[in-house]
């Protein structure tokens, strides 16, 4: 078993705090004496030679780290840990922290947490179809991906697997629009839901109507198409609310009415 620089040569036959007490090989020429817990964390990795050497300046290369094999420092420091590159033994790299290796945080490029590669070329995930693989990032499978729209995208094996990513984003987008029905720019939906709810965190209370401090007055006014129209401003707040409700009137009720007429003109022309 290797832990960095040291080499479990065998068992002491001691135990400390109830765990087998191992010998240990450091690579320096060194010997340690190490519990099964200390070599399972992987906090210990050499004799105490490395305390020798300025941190983030340790020549670990070569050295295994799990599924790790450093390779090169990247020239980046990290809270003062240089960035190690390192080769899994899936394949991928990743570019890790000495600190994060040698206190046995990182064991592998992350594909521990990842399924393996498939072959997914041709195949279709919603409006989806994998046209060539596009590397490894993150310990993730990444696949490039034509989508019905015409549009390409790239999306990670765990998603498409998952079905949690089935367009480039337009199947969102179309979702979006239809579940606000968007007519002329203005949302049904939302102008319905307008007309019925009260706004706690209003002034007032009422959608379209909020205290003007400055003048001690309630202002009345509504959005409709995008513009918004001043319905004037009252001493008392019923009449605020009353002028908002005139202003539905003027505005909502002959749109809906005009929506439904066509809705059902539709309808019977399908029928």
């Amino acid at each position: 078993m290797q832990c960095g620089r040291l080499t479990v040569t065998g068992p002491t036959g001691q135990r400390k705090n109830g765990y087998i007490v191992w010998r240990c090989q450091c690579s320096c020429g060194g010997e340690l004496l190490l519990d099964t817990r200390c070599l399972q964390r992987g906090t210990v990795t050499d004799c105490g030679c490395g305390s020798k050497v300025k941190r983030g300046r340790r020549d670990i290369t070569g050295l295994r780290f799990g599924r790790l094999t450093a390779l090169e420092p990247t020239g980046e420091v990290v809270r003062g840990s240089t960035v190690w590159r390192c080769r899994c033994d899936c394949g991928g790299e990743a570019s890790v922290p000495l600190g994060q290796l040698t206190a046995g945080c990182r064991k592998s490029c992350g594909c521990l947490g990842h399924p393996a590669r498939k072959d997914y070329i041709g195949r279709r995930f919603g409006r989806l179809t994998v046209t060539a693989y596009a590397g490894k990032r993150d310990g993730m499978h990444r696949w490039r991906c034509r989508c019905d729209c015409g549009r390409e995208t790239e999306v990670g094996q765990t998603l498409l697997q998952s079905g949690k990513t089935k367009s480039c984003g337009c199947l969102q987008s179309e979702t979006y629009r239809e579940n606000l029905k968007l007519v002329d720019g203005t949302s049904v939906t939302m102008l319905e839901a307008t007309r019925e709810r009260r706004i706690a965190s209003n002034t007032s209370g009422y959608t379209g109507v909020y205290l003007d401090k400055k003048r001690g007055k309630w202002v009345a006014q509504i959005t409709f198409k995008g513009r918004t129209y001043y319905l004037g401003a009252y001493v008392e707040k019923a009449e605020a609310v009353k002028a908002r409700q005139r202003g539905e009137e003027e505005f909502f009720e002959p749109f809906l009415r005009e929506l439904a007429a066509k809705a059902a003109e539709d309808a019977a022309i399908g029928g």
